[in-house]
């Protein structure tokens, strides 16, 4: 009988060691390109962005993470700190709908089954892709052209923070590496452009706010 109850909480443990944390919520902030037109500055968002996270927290350091954002991009030669840029005088919008899964790394223990005050920095980078429309100059105006899809690489860097054991508050900013000059419809040349960069950037800012639930794993120690 002793060894048969050994074997049944073992066995109990083990189906339970593979129960994790999951993550449900938002993210809302803002978003702002940096490429070819407009200002120079990194980071200056501007529109409202939204979107929808999850997560499923492998361990205490590093979770599996899924997002769709929506948001709007816009930049005017008008705007930028360069004489050159302002004489050109080019404008345009874009709509990015974008689609990311990755792995989200904390630098400190993340442990949500604790029901303690946590905190802690993250970086997260992954496999994304987004969907835009397709621009071209014409004429000294900027025009749309159809749409499609491109990839991009994500470097967030955020910091988190329990609010109850069941909520938790973030705040990141993530520049996307993207591998297409064409968000802003300009493909730059060193002779048509000034400081031509040749691969657009977008970048998010903004909070998520996740609500956590999922059952705490059974570590067994006899």
């Amino acid at each position: 009988m002793r060894y048969l109850t050994l074997v049944v909480v073992m066995m109990f443990c083990v189906e339970n060691t593979y129960s994790q944390t999951f993550e449900v919520g938002a993210f809302a902030g803002g978003a702002n390109y940096i490429g070819d037109i407009g200002s120079t500055t990194y980071i200056a968002p501007k529109i409202i962005t939204v979107g929808a996270i999850a997560k499923w927290n492998r361990s205490t350091r590093h979770s599996f993470r899924f997002s769709v954002i929506h948001a709007k991009i816009e930049a005017n030669d008008f705007e930028s700190e360069e004489g050159l840029r302002k004489q050109r005088g080019l404008f345009f919008k874009n709509t990015i709908t974008e689609i990311s899964l990755g792995l989200e790394y904390t630098f400190w223990e993340w442990d949500l089954h604790t029901y303690e005050p946590q905190m802690t920095p993250y970086l997260y980078t992954g496999i994304t892709v987004f969907h835009a429309n397709n621009l071209y100059v014409e004429d000294g105006l900027i025009k749309e052209d159809g749409d499609n899809w491109n990839f991009a690489i994500p470097m967030v860097f955020g910091i988190k923070g329990t609010l109850t054991p069941n909520l938790i508050l973030g705040f990141e900013i993530g520049p996307r590496y993207t591998f297409t000059d064409n968000l802003d419809g300009f493909i730059s040349t060193e002779e048509e452009s000034l400081n031509p960069v040749r691969s657009d950037w977008y970048l998010f800012t903004g909070v998520t706010l996740t609500y956590t639930f999922g059952r705490k794993p059974c570590y067994c120690n006899f």
